[in-house]
């Protein structure tokens, strides 16, 4: 009987083991049959502007100031941020109605092929026509028509150049830039409320072909 019981008891066994493996089989196969999921696609860009992509180039709609409003809003106007967009600084700046006193003074220093140079990227701070007046008369018609001025004139226009293009962002990140006269210039504030050496910025990330310009409220002078 003791016999009996114990064969019974191991066949039993046999079976309940016997059914659990079956089990297991079944649940791993099922789970080799499953597909494997698949990464979530990543989410959809955003719409609307894009931040600018840091290489000092901008658009029309990167522009900012509340000089800007003095600017022709007609795209067929050579002086408007349209029409400013496809020529090259020196040109365009000739063309815009804020900057008929740096004009001048960019003639007479003779760098209007140097602005206009295509192969060359620049950051222009373009003092409006009221800057100038912040200089006596007779010392300004003197470095606008003398000769032996010409040389300070550019020194002191090449202050407001810097040789490589940069936006509103990278000016404010960077804090100070070289100038192409060799000097430094400082950047304080952030956005909007740039200040270049102390003067406000009017019209800002301005594009043109060559150049991204900001238009100041003052007239910046390097350290002698």
């Amino acid at each position: 009987m003791r016999t009996s019981r114990r064969i019974t008891a191991l066949l039993g066994g046999f079976a309940t083991s016997a059914f659990v493996l079956a089990g297991c089989g079944t649940g791993m196969e099922s789970a080799q049959q499953q597909p494997q999921q698949q990464p979530a696609p990543p989410p959809p860009a955003q719409s609307g502007q894009q931040p600018a992509m840091g290489d000092g180039m901008t658009t029309a709609e990167d522009v900012f100031g509340p000089g800007c409003a003095q600017v022709p809003t007609d795209p067929s106007n050579q002086g408007s941020v349209q029409g400013m967009i496809d020529d090259p600084v020196g040109t365009a700046a000739s063309n815009n109605p804020l900057l008929t006193k740096l004009t001048a003074a960019v003639k007479a220093a003779g760098l209007v092929d140097t602005l206009n140079d295509p192969n060359t990227q620049y950051t222009v701070f373009a003092p409006a026509d009221p800057a100038f007046d912040a200089i006596p008369p007779d010392q300004l018609n003197a470095m606008l028509s003398d000769p032996a001025q010409k040389e300070k004139l550019s020194s002191v226009l090449t202050y407001h150049v810097v040789p490589k293009r940069m936006d509103a962002q990278s000016l404010s990140q960077a804090k100070t830039v070289d100038t192409v006269q060799g000097g430094k210039v400082t950047i304080e504030g952030s956005g909007q409320q740039l200040k270049v050496n102390g003067a406000n910025v009017l019209c800002g990330n301005v594009p043109t072909a060559n150049a991204t310009v900001f238009v100041v409220d003052q007239v910046l002078m390097p350290q002698q």
